[in-house]
């Protein structure tokens, strides 16, 4: 596609024509799976945010934008657009976000709105509404983080024997040769960079509060092999993920990795390892390991940033059709942001968060004339295998699907925020 050098109404009118165009071709067109985001909407401006006004804080954006989700999703179910209640990883990672802000700012209407959730979800049994260990997989236990604090503030049992029965699932939970955590029952023998997010921190949060250290071992464990197998020294990023059979089409036949360095994937990675150090004592021989992958992750990724923002295919943001995406640079900031504050790396590195800060205030977050705010361009899904098979290709990150306010991307950028104002 072409550059359209030109300004003002013109500009508008060159975009109308764009977009009414593409939203008159033939249908045959519209369905194909794997048609880049950027042939959509390349031509068209990024949204057109005002500059924003000087000394607002970053933690004024987090309250802000906490606000926002809550007045647009009133229950936290909705959350990530949810039209049902499911105990879902992205809600999961909504409610932490409204956990902290509860600890920042001592405001009970952030606890309430989690509680209100996960007293809808667990019966006094303990039982999730609609959860299935069978499928063993890893995305359900993401929402249990949330568990901790409820249970500490409220004493209800209820939430300790729901996450006694998250436990039970990674007890059982299906294991490559080595040991690592296999992504779901249907994604044999793999591990995805996605679930050590939703699972390592959580069984290493139970180990420590629970005095289970065998499972801090665990998570560390996990961790381990992770890197092991998904590491590229060539780049300093990790693939999406591994498949120990090298059976499925997207693996590489000679070490069983994905083809590409996925945004959102590598921001999961570098979430999890920050947070799973909150519960990992000093003198654990795995944690020095840990520091040395988040340091060595940190090192990488500003040669990927580009005006602040990180791009879906992390490694090729100069690749025609890719495109800034909202999750992987807010993941990204948390990341640096909290690993600066607890000492992890280097302090210089906070500039990089900063970055990050300013490039989604410029380009990707918008004020809606209700005052709300609106993060856009977030990443819906993204995945390897299945039905209809995603073949891990640059061509089908690209073609996934964008909306606003994802909660994969909303969470991480009211948590970030809140560490870049301590």
């Amino acid at each position: 596609s072409k550059t359209i050098k030109t300004t003002g109404n013109t500009m508008k009118n060159y975009c109308y024509i764009y977009l009414l165009a593409a939203c008159m071709a033939p249908m045959s067109l519209q369905a194909k799976k794997a048609i880049p985001y950027s042939g959509e909407v390349c031509i068209a401006p990024l949204p057109t945010v005002p500059t924003p006004l000087p000394g607002i804080s970053s933690d004024s954006y987090a309250q802000r934008f906490a606000d926002s989700e809550m007045l647009r999703f009133p229950k936290a179910y909705q959350l990530d657009h949810g039209k049902r209640l499911f105990f879902g990883y992205s809600q999961g990672v909504g409610c932490c976000a409204m956990l902290d802000m509860w600890k920042n700012t001592g405001d009970k209407r952030y606890f309430t709105y989690v509680e209100e959730w996960a007293d809808s979800l667990i019966n006094e049994k303990g039982e999730i509404h609609l959860y299935d260990m069978s499928t063993y997989n890893l995305d359900y236990i993401n929402s249990g983080k949330v568990l901790f604090d409820l249970y500490k503030e409220t004493g209800k049992e209820k939430y300790k024997a729901a996450m006694d029965l998250l436990v039970e699932q990674l007890k059982r939970q299906p294991r490559t040769l080595e040991g690592g955590f296999w992504h779901k029952l249907i994604y044999q023998h793999q591990m995805w960079l996605d679930g050590l997010y939703m699972a390592s921190p959580f069984l290493a949060r139970y180990g420590a509060e629970f005095n289970r250290p065998d499972l801090i071992d665990e998570a560390v464990k996990q961790f381990t092999l992770c890197h092991k197998h998904t590491y590229s020294p060539e780049t300093g990023l990790y693939h999406h993920a591994w498949d120990e059979s090298k059976s499925q089409r997207w693996a590489n036949p000679q070490d069983g990795t994905s083809p590409n360095f996925w945004g959102r994937s590598i921001g999961w990675w570098f979430m999890a390892m920050v947070d799973v150090l909150d519960y990992i004592p000093d003198n654990h021989p795995g944690r020095a390991s840990l520091i040395s992958w988040i340091q060595g992750l940190a090192e990488s990724l500003p040669n990927y940033q580009r005006d602040g923002l990180w791009y879906q295919v992390i490694d090729q943001p100069e690749r025609e059709g890719n495109f800034p995406e909202a999750s992987v640079t807010t993941q990204c900031m948390y990341a640096y942001a909290k690993a600066v504050n607890k000492g992890y790396i280097d302090a210089q590195y906070r500039t990089i968060a900063e970055k990050a800060f300013n490039g989604l205030k410029q380009t990707l977050l918008l004020e809606n004339p209700d005052g709300t705010l609106t993060l856009t361009r977030c990443c819906q899904v993204g995945g390897l295998g299945g039905t209809p098979y995603r073949d891990g290709s640059f061509e089908y990150y690209i073609g996934e699907k964008m909306r606003d306010n994802d909660a994969k991307a909303t969470g991480p950028f009211i948590m970030g925020c809140l560490q870049l104002g301590k």
